[in-house]
C-alpha cells in the first residue's frame, strides 16, 4: 500500500508513523500547512519535521506554500469555524490531489492524533476529498496514542509548539491572560 500521510508537525507524526509501521504500512510524509503563522513558526515546524524524517528514515515531500494572506482572506468572515471550514479543507484537498496525481493508493493525516481537532468534521472532509479525487482515504483514529507520541517527541528533543498553528489559535492560547490584562489596565 502506498500511503501519503499529510503531516501537520513532527510531534503529532510520531505515534501515527509508529502505528502505521506496526501495521506494515510505510507512509510517505507530506508537508502542506499554509495555515501556520507567523513565518518563523512555520519554518521551525517544517525544519523539525525535515530533521525528524531523517532520524527515522521517512520519505518526506515538502509542499512549500506559506499562505498568510490567502489564509486570512479565507477565514476573516468566520474565525470561530476556520478549522472546519477552511484549514481542513485546503490541506486535505491538496493532499488528496497530490496522492491521486502521484500514484498513491490512499491518504490520511496526522491531524487524527489530536484530541483538540474536530475529529468527525475532519473525517467528513477526508471522505469528500477521497471521492472528489478518486483516491482512497485510510481512516485511523490515532487519538489513543496522542500522549505517548508527545512524550516520545519530548524525549527526542523535537520542537513542540504551544498552539495549533494559526495566529488565531495563538490568540486563543493567551485568552485568559488577555482577559486578565484588560481587567487590570481598564481601571
Amino acid at each position: 500500500m502506498k500511503l501519503l500521510l499529510h503531516t501537520c508537525c513532527a510531534p503529532c507524526s510520531v505515534y501515527c508513523i509508529e502505528s502505521l509501521r506496526s501495521e506494515g504500512i510505510e507512509p510517505v510524509s507530506y508537508w502542506f500547512n499554509p495555515n501556520i503563522h507567523p513565518y518563523m513558526e512555520y519554518k521551525t515546524r517544517r525544519d523539525t519535521l525535515i530533521e525528524y524524517s531523517k532520524m527515522i528514515d521517512l520519505e518526506l515531500i515538502v509542499n512549500e506554500k506559506y499562505g498568510l494572506r490567502e489564509f486570512c482572506q479565507n477565514v476573516v468572515g468566520d474565525l470561530e469555524n476556520r478549522c472546519q471550514n477552511y484549514c481542513y479543507q485546503v490541506r486535505i484537498e491538496e493532499t488528496a490531489k497530490y496522492a491521486k496525481e502521484n500514484g498513491f493508493d490512499c491518504f490520511t493525516t496526522t491531524l487524527f492524533v489530536s484530541p483538540y481537532q474536530r475529529h468527525e468534521r475532519l473525517k467528513e472532509v477526508c471522505e469528500e476529498m477521497a471521492k472528489k479525487y478518486e483516491v482512497d482515504f485510510l481512516y485511523r483514529d490515532f487519538r489513543p496514542g496522542f500522549r505517548e507520541g508527545q512524550d516520545k517527541a519530548r524525549e527526542l528533543g523535537l520542537y513542540r509548539q504551544k498552539y495549533c498553528g494559526c495566529v488565531f489559535s495563538e490568540e486563543e492560547r493567551y485568552a485568559k491572560q488577555i482577559s486578565n490584562d484588560k481587567k487590570t489596565f481598564s481601571k
